[in-house]
């Protein structure tokens, strides 16, 4: 698409309009002092497009940018480039994230929401590497594996998101040496009592379930397997209480197997620790299925290349089935139209 409007540098600016970038430049201090032809402004689509583009030279990202525009486009060298994206800073791009950063979906939109509660997500990747520069190094270091430190410096990204968009409400980011349980406390702060929080293994310590649960917010986490929650009160769909740090729980056992597209499959044991202890209320095969919820959430940070699968799971004597889709296959848009 081509378009001549004032302002516009490629298809990013009909996602993020111009005005939105002038004012978080202007918030920031980082817009520029003097005419140059390459305006601060430009250096904010410009290391935008440098996350689509990961895989891609600098010039190349450039060539991508305003490869859409009708008007003549300067040819910066890389070195400028490079001039470009320092002088422009972290500032404006973090100012951007907190700005748009946020639940999204209205209350009608499939798979954000359960009950009254505005389902979201904590996803962790910890496989992020960066160039092996020095500055990198002294602060990330080296990640040590079986037979020696990693090639290149890791990044640990945590993310907060919103299922069914799926929307980043919040992320923080670090040396992928710190556990996703660390990076977890710090979201914490953006979880609110009209949320019902899906997590995987690793962030189910008893400080952070405590500190879930101070912010009022409703859980359903797979516990790790190496806990045993001792059972004080067995309930007809075959869920059972505890209690955990203090935190009166509920526990489903559940046996979950997912057969993908090729005939494969996978998936063993989940144990869940949630607050929603009523069974009447929350049955345990409607918590159950909102695991596939939290796999869907993988896809905003790795995209996706498993194929839709059916999965069967387990619960008390009951066998229940549901569907996963794959990355390609959006909520808002349409159902998967792939066939097992």
């Amino acid at each position: 698409m081509t378009c001549s409007r004032p302002g516009h540098i490629g298809e990013l600016t009909q996602v993020i309009p111009p005005e939105l970038v002038d004012a978080v430049l202007d918030e920031s201090g980082a817009r520029e002092r003097r005419l140059r032809s390459l305006p601060s402004r430009v250096g904010v689509y410009f290391v935008l497009a440098l996350g689509l583009f990961e895989h891609l030279g600098i010039g190349l990202v450039w060539g991508k940018l305003g490869a859409g525009l009708a008007a003549r486009v300067p040819q910066p060298s890389e070195k400028a480039l490079r001039d470009l994206r320092r002088r422009v800073g972290v500032a404006p791009l973090k100012r951007l994230f907190h700005v748009l950063a946020g639940p999204l979906a209205q209350p009608s939109t499939p798979g954000v929401r359960y009950r009254r509660w505005r389902t979201v997500a904590f996803d962790g990747c910890g496989s992020l590497s960066v160039p092996d520069h020095e500055r990198n190094q002294s602060w990330l270091g080296r990640t040590e594996r079986r037979y020696g430190p990693a090639g290149h410096p890791r990044l640990m990204l945590m993310t907060l998101c919103e299922t069914g968009t799926p929307r980043p409400v919040a992320a923080v980011f670090g040396p992928a040496s710190k556990g996703e349980t660390d990076y977890a406390h710090d979201l914490i702060g953006h979880l609110t009592p009209d949320m019902l929080l899906l997590a995987d293994r690793a962030v189910d310590s008893n400080s952070l379930l405590a500190d879930i649960a101070a912010q009022g917010t409703q859980f359903l986490l797979r516990a790790t397997s190496t806990r045993r929650p001792p059972v004080l009160a067995l309930l007809p769909d075959g869920s059972y209480l505890t209690r955990i740090g203090g935190l009166p729980l509920r526990v489903i056992e559940a046996e979950i197997h997912s057969r993908t597209a090729d005939g494969g499959d996978f998936g063993g044991t989940y144990r869940l620790l949630t607050m929603l202890n009523d069974h009447r209320t929350d049955p345990a095969d409607h918590l159950v299925r909102l695991c596939h919820e939290r796999w869907e959430i993988g896809s905003p940070t790795w995209r996706s290349v498993t194929p839709c699968s059916k999965a069967e799971f387990y619960v008390g004597r009951t066998w229940w089935a549901s569907t996963r889709r794959c990355g390609d296959c959006s909520r808002l848009t349409r159902p998967c139209a792939r066939s097992w």
